[in-house]
């Protein structure tokens, strides 16, 4: 696919026009600006009402201009826009240049399909209501009220070459039915209907009824005042008393402070950004290290997330989505409520996406910022009785989207000793099936009467653009092994062995739990005061099941990311997604697989890695009829880069020095220094 556009390097300093010296050039675009790069582009190429504005974002400056940024600093200030012209079936990139007051570049994206706006689909559903074909099926399962029909926003994925980007623009939504306006429509899928709409001509194409199964009986409640028992009972009695609260403190305020989108908290520096396809991003975390502040990340952010299911049958084969490339995650971040989603002495910030029209769409307290304890950070008690200890603390940045029927939440922790950890939370509601009575899914779970869950996964592709203690780095897996025999006379020795990955094809990398297989990024110029590489180690910990999918199938084509644990590649600016950026209706072959296709060297690079979580889910009874939190994630842990433990400067919690006269210190109360 050819690009013009130059997504990240095309805000030059000194291009005409305006400068903008009051932002710094990493803060999201403000909700004026997405409306003035609207007005912008529909006075400059006369849009009309059949082009949708799909992603309205800041397109990012180069990298020299932001990392060489001084208060004062002038650049050009500029925003990158999707479209599409349903009435040309056409997907268009823009580039609107703010300072300037123009567009800055225009094109037509060849065989792509952005992805499907909140428009569009509440549109799709409105017309498939509407279609005899589909009310028939409705009127086959004893379905009389409508009203109680809940029409599910699904991607078309890739059944052949009908579905090509470029003949027509397709969801294939699926449906159930609620027990009551406030049920759970989950528990009542209506098996073996697909639809397939064109979402340019808001037209209903086809509708595929392959044979009625029972809609299933139980209710699958989950508010308190709804709640019954597998007998269809009520069973408000079951409802718990309430625990004894929780109260968590911070009297004397928060550690950290926010200057726009900049965050300061202990020795952390970063800024925090947003956009409206991967949610949350971080920016520039540094560490100040003795009065040096030192970078560890120029650019985090989940690139991907595909859910692709393992079973056969007719409403389930085709569900394999892509969360970010075919719906945008960032416009389904949720609002959230102290008390309830975050707890302690909390920062919001919301964030702004886009409508249709371009115009912005405030998310309420979309990203929350507090800290945590997390537990002991370092311990140790002498053979006299006396010790030390030091208690760990993160700070905690996260948010939570709604896909559908799962909910999924975002946290990235930055600890006191230097350590970075991502994780995903998975909560929500299984999207479900229907089996008649007495039979036993083969590729999912019962959860309740005539009610299954297929087997699934949920991958998580991130995009580490690194930037260990400078720009140049370099890449290398670590394993451990047993020594020969010749060197292990008594069979006890084992080592580390080091191996550095010069190239993009040496970086496509499995895990090996076995072995305590993890990576390094390394400064490639630099070692530290011991004559040892400057890094930080990438371990993925357990999150590291392969997909199932048959090779030549459309789930292994189009999720070709998902065949490795980590990837590499040297820095392009383009390269932003690990399934590439128009996943919709794409037969496969881009991202990642197409990114490292030529292979190119990694030695001394300007080094992004891909780590690639799995959550594998085979369902349980315990997952219904709302999911408890599962969770995945990985660390990025110093190896090198400290001089030490760069938690011994830490200071005691509360200035306490001791146990008090005659109490033996045992240093329990992170405190103490002498018995």
């Amino acid at each position: 696919m050819s690009k013009t556009l130059d997504h990240g390097e095309g805000a030059a300093r000194g291009s005409g026009g305006v400068h903008r010296p009051a932002l710094h050039p990493l803060e999201p675009l403000t909700p004026d600006e997405i409306s003035r790069a609207a007005a912008v582009l529909v006075r400059d190429r006369g849009l009309g009402d059949d082009h949708r504005f799909v992603f309205t974002e800041l397109h990012e400056p180069p990298k020299d201009i932001v990392n060489a940024f001084r208060a004062g600093d002038t650049w050009s200030r500029q925003a990158f826009i999707v479209l599409r012209d349903s009435a040309h079936h056409r997907t268009l990139e823009a580039v609107v240049d703010l300072s300037a007051d123009r567009v800055a570049g225009f094109e037509e994206i060849p065989d792509a399909q952005a992805p499907m706006t909140k428009y569009e689909l509440a549109n799709c559903k409105a017309v498939i209501a509407a279609d005899p074909r589909w009310q028939e099926a409705m009127r086959k399962r004893g379905v009389t009220d409508l009203s109680l029909v809940t029409i599910d926003k699904w991607a078309s994925g890739y059944t052949g070459p009908q579905d090509a980007p470029d003949r027509r623009r397709i969801a294939r939504p699926l449906t159930y039915v609620k027990e009551s306006p406030l049920g759970n429509a989950y528990a009542r899928p209506v098996e073996n209907l697909v639809v397939t709409v064109d979402l340019d001509a808001m037209e209903v194409l086809d509708v595929t009824d392959t044979g009625v199964v029972a809609l299933p009986p139980t209710r699958g409640d989950y508010r308190p005042d709804q709640i019954v028992d597998p007998r269809n009972t009520p069973s408000f009695e079951s409802v718990r008393e309430p625990m004894k609260p929780i109260v968590i403190e911070q009297p004397q305020g928060r550690s950290f402070t926010i200057d726009d989108h900049a965050l300061s908290w202990a020795n952390w520096r970063l800024r925090i950004g947003y956009t409206p396809r991967e949610g949350l991003v971080l920016h520039q975390i540094s560490y100040v290290d003795r009065g040096r502040e030192r970078p560890v990340i120029y650019r985090a952010s989940l690139s991907e997330m595909y859910v692709p299911y393992g079973d056969p049958g007719d409403t389930h084969w085709n569900k394999n989505v892509f969360d970010e490339g075919e719906y945008g995650l960032g416009g389904m971040a949720n609002s959230l409520v102290l008390g309830c989603d975050c707890l302690g002495d909390i920062a919001y910030l919301d964030a702004y996406v886009n409508d249709h029209h371009g115009q912005p769409v405030r998310i309420p307290n979309a990203i929350c910022i507090h800290e945590e304890d997390a537990g002991i950070g370092w311990k140790h008690t002498d053979t006299d009785g006396t010790g030390l200890v030091r208690r760990n603390r993160r700070l905690v940045i996260s948010v939570f989207t709604t896909v559908g029927n799962y909910d999924y939440g975002f946290y990235w922790y930055l600890y006191l000793d230097g350590t970075i950890e991502f994780e995903s939370k998975l909560t929500g509601v299984l999207s479900t099936g229907a089996v008649e009575a007495g039979v036993t899914p083969e590729y999912g779970a019962l959860v309740a009467p005539g009610l299954y869950g297929p087997n699934h996964q949920h991958f998580f592709g991130l995009r580490l653009d690194m930037a260990v203690d400078g720009e140049r780095n370099d890449f290398y897996s670590v394993h451990s092994e047993a020594a020969p025999d010749e060197a292990n006379p008594w069979g006890n020795a084992w080592r580390q062995v080091v191996t550095h990955l010069d190239s993009e094809h040496a970086a496509r990398q499995l895990a090996d739990p076995a072995a305590g297989k993890a990576w390094l990024v390394a400064n490639a110029d630099r070692r530290n005061a011991l004559g040892s590489l400057i890094a930080y180690k990438v371990e993925l910990g357990g999150s590291l099941t392969m997909p199932f999918a048959r090779p030549g199938s459309q789930q292994a084509n189009r999720g070709g990311f998902t065949t490795r644990h980590i990837w590499a590649t040297a820095y392009d600016p383009r390269e932003r997604y690990a399934a590439g950026e128009y996943v919709a209706q794409n037969p496969g072959g881009d991202g990642l697989p197409a990114y490292t296709g030529g292979d190119r060297p990694l030695a001394g690079a300007d080094l992004v890695i891909w780590p690639v979580l799995c959550a594998h889910h085979v369902v349980r009874p315990e997952d219904w009829p709302v999911m408890p939190v599962a969770t995945v994630g990985l660390h990025l842990k110093p190896v090198g880069f400290f001089d030490g433990n760069p938690m011994l400067d830490l200071p005691a919690e509360g200035g306490h020095t001791g146990h008090g006269e005659g109490a033996a210190c045992h240093g329990d109360c992170g405190c103490c220094s002498t018995g």
